[in-house]
């Protein structure tokens, strides 16, 4: 029998291999993880050119239609998540590859948003990086977050998960999205606004709407120059959501006391993009599912997966 050619994309911490059982697939399957993002669409058609399955994580690695087409032998494309927006899974569909995708236990991009926020209103990180430095006692002076309101953009798991922290932290909580309904927001316990109440009155708002064409540029100019002087934003879904222009303006300006941001138009952010030189952003390299344990529960569904393709089942979780 021919060997197959597996590869895991994207593994940035030279983990994958380790935290599932890949070599339940030895006597079949070549495993290659790649620990660098390619570096353009040639370099990884190049490198993909023999793969017949593809791992994905998340949407580190765009595969578009452009790309697909250049991998004659790819058989079975998995992507971590149910949804992978970089992904042309009609192009995929089009060629007879199979796609499926992974389930989180757990979502950990809830924590990540309050320690965000954490970090924004009491500087921890800052801090410690000047008492690492041999730097005097306290520099920078912080704001409590307890009494504050927290404007929730999207009301859905991760949003409610989000508003359940925040009030226990003493937050005071709404929310508004396109379809959301007072009668929604009164099930989980949160002020329902309208999104002009909601940006001219959240003294912290985080975003958490699945990015699509509906969604793109859903906060824009406007809603940020509504923003009071002293608000942050907090976006740890997907950068188009918001106008980036406009919010880069408003920071550099001080119009508004600040962001936090966990993703980038542009992943991984360039060196030199703008957002790294603005001393009111706190910024993370798209942490929101990076954990131990989802990795763990991502690479082990992906070898389940592939075994049950290899053995002429349908794979779990399939997706086209």
């Amino acid at each position: 029998m021919t060997r197959l050619r597996c590869a895991i994309l994207d593994d940035y911490y030279d983990t994958a291999l380790s935290l599932a059982d890949w070599p339940r697939l030895a006597d079949k399957v070549d495993v290659t993880a790649f620990t660098h993002p390619f570096v353009g669409e040639d370099a990884a058609a190049a490198a993909l050119a023999d793969v017949d399955i593809v791992c994905a994580m998340r949407e580190r690695t765009p595969l578009p239609r452009t790309l697909i087409e250049r991998l004659p032998k790819l058989k079975l494309l998995i992507t971590s998540g149910m949804r992978n927006a970089a992904i042309d899974t009609e192009a995929a569909k089009a060629r007879g590859i199979v796609v499926c995708g992974t389930q989180y236990g757990r979502d950990p991009t809830a924590p990540l948003t309050m320690g965000l926020i954490l970090e924004l209103t009491r500087r921890i990180g800052q801090e410690n990086a000047r008492m690492h430095a041999g730097q005097p006692w306290q520099a920078l002076g912080g704001i409590e977050i307890e009494g504050r309101t927290l404007g929730v953009i999207g009301l859905g798991k991760l949003g409610s998960k989000v508003a359940g922290l925040a009030k226990a932290f003493g937050m005071d909580v709404i929310a508004w999205s396109p379809n959301l309904t007072p009668e929604r927001c009164k099930e989980a316990g949160v002020g329902y606004a309208t999104k002009e109440e909601l940006f001219a009155t959240a003294d912290i708002i985080t975003i958490h709407v699945v990015l699509s064409d509906r969604s793109r540029g859903l906060v824009g100019a406007a809603d940020i120059a509504r923003m009071k002087p002293s608000a942050y934003l907090v976006n740890t879904s997907r950068a188009p959501i918001v106008d980036e222009v406009a919010l880069l303006q408003a920071l550099r300006g001080k119009r508004i006391a600040g962001a936090g941001l966990d993703v980038f138009t542009v992943e991984p952010l360039p060196v030199v993009h703008p957002l790294r030189g603005l001393d009111n952003v706190v910024l993370t390299p798209h942490l929101g599912y990076v954990t131990e344990e989802s990795f763990r529960a991502h690479y082990s569904q992906m070898v389940d997966c592939i075994a049950a393709w290899l053995g002429g089942a349908e794979p779990p979780r399939r997706l086209a």
